[in-house]
């Protein structure tokens, strides 16, 4: 197996990680990243082998050793869907899924297509950040009403959000964990409120749902606290990044979208917003002719699996009307995203409204993405309209 280097915070690479992916694959199925000191599945089919492997998963087998200063945030963890495995999972995933029908994201249709004209009104005529105006509080505003907490609080949903989610980021710094602790701390605080308020008056809402099923599939208080959280942090993230990815490529190729199921499709496996997944060998099981032994991580690099040209024609090029087009951006088996629906469904009426509002959106410099792999998704995106 080969050995490889790339730090994950150089500015080349955080711009554009695809040339080293590129040098992955090339290296095998199976590569030694050095600045991570772990093994990479890197093309296509070795990921989805993995990502549908019931001898691989989340969760880890020894208990985590958890410091003082982040025991907030490691007491989410332990309650989180994607960090379990079955029986667990399924029972948590099950109540989730009783909310997360088909027909109930489908009718969520008229307000996704109220709430982008409600944002676009509010565009300004000169240069402005299309990320903090649209991109951001949509799909933040949404999931509040899903969940049933007050709309008018999604930017501080945000905040935890982002606070929390640079846990996962590389090299995080101490502060980082400070800040992620409080923000756990804070965001379980105010659902444990929200739970309160629902248990007093019940509704549609996703926390009332879920407190439905606490007598029938014994779900409790924490793993509601830790699901509501869950859904908010990865619904959020990922959808806010394919936004932002998604417009930049389309201007940056001066596309007009005709959004549908095959054009989200090729856009999560162009520019993905995960990057990096990890799993955990259960079993000793051979891959690629590597023996992974329980306990062993390996870390699958999901979009450069994206990239792989046994599985995808001229990969390295966006091809919106691609019909063929399996991306693994949304994971595959058990952990398959279950926020998958409503993100294709916010993505969909949100840039088609955008560009049936403003067909004269245009760039206003040249936009960066963000160090904070293994995300991958813009600071900003200045347009003018």
């Amino acid at each position: 197996m080969q050995s490889l280097s790339q730090s994950p915070r150089d500015p080349a690479f955080v711009q554009n990680p695809y040339p080293f992916y590129e040098k992955m694959r090339s290296a095998g199925p199976l590569v030694h990243w050095q600045d991570y000191d772990v093994i990479c599945a890197t093309d296509y089919a070795t990921i989805d082998t993995i990502l549908r492997d019931r001898r691989f998963g989340r969760a880890p087998i020894a208990p985590i050793q958890v410091p003082p200063h982040l025991k907030p945030f490691y007491a989410v963890e332990a309650h989180s869907m994607l960090e379990l495995e079955p029986p667990d999972h399924t029972r948590l995933r099950g109540a989730v899924l009783r909310a997360f029908t088909n027909r109930r994201i489908k009718a969520l249709r008229p307000e996704i297509e109220a709430l982008c004209d409600e944002l676009i009104d509010t565009f300004p005529n000169e240069p402005f950040d299309l990320m903090e105006t649209y991109g951001r509080p949509l799909p933040a505003r949404i999931i509040a009403r899903f969940l049933g907490v007050p709309e008018g609080d999604w930017r501080r949903l945000v905040d935890w959000s982002n606070n929390m989610v640079a846990m996962y980021q590389s090299n995080r710094t101490r502060e980082q964990e400070d800040v992620a602790a409080a923000a756990a701390q804070s965001f379980s605080d105010y659902i444990k409120i929200q739970i309160d308020a629902k248990r007093a008056s019940p509704d549609d809402s996703l926390i009332s749902t879920l407190l439905t099923a606490h007598t029938a599939e014994k779900l409790t208080e924490h793993e509601v606290i830790s699901t509501c959280i869950l859904l908010l942090n990865a619904g959020h993230e990922a959808t806010v990044h394919t936004f932002g990815n998604t417009v930049k490529t389309l201007l940056g190729f001066g596309l007009s979208p005709q959004v549908g199921e095959t054009f989200i499709n090729e856009i999560l496996r162009f520019d993905p917003p995960l990057h990096l997944f990890d799993r955990i060998a259960y079993q000793t099981v051979e891959i690629a002719g590597h023996t992974f032994n329980p306990g062993d991580r390996v870390a699958l690099l999901l979009a450069s699996g994206n990239r792989d040209a046994n599985a995808f024609k001229n990969p390295n090029s966006f091809h919106p009307d691609i019909t063929d087009a399996k991306p693994l951006s949304f994971g595959a088996g058990i952990h398959f995203c279950i926020g998958a629906p409503l993100a294709r469904l916010e993505l969909e009426i949100s840039l088609n409204r955008l560009w049936e509002r403003k067909p004269n959106l245009q760039l206003s410099g040249a936009p960066q993405y963000a160090d904070i792999y293994h995300f991958h998704g813009l600071e900003s995106l200045r347009v003018t309209t």
